[in-house]
């Protein structure tokens, strides 16, 4: 931290984190085409632009 409390270099990060017994990490599942299309249409972008952005977590062939 500079004397100004800013961090240095400006690319750290830093944060509050909070802890619960009960939490847990997550992992987003495979999607299905019906969710790409929701997507799609709430960003305004075709469902093949979405799929191309998304194409790890597809869980059907695009093709």
């Amino acid at each position: 931290l500079t004397e100004s409390f800013a961090m240095w270099p400006g690319a750290s990060v830093s944060g509050w984190y909070f802890s619960h017994p009960d939490s847990k990490y997550f992992a987003v599942a495979q999607i299905q085409r019906d969710q790409v299309e929701d997507y799609a249409l709430r960003k305004g972008m075709t469902p093949a632009e979405v799929e191309r952005w998304l194409a790890p977590n597809l869980g059907y062939d695009a093709d």
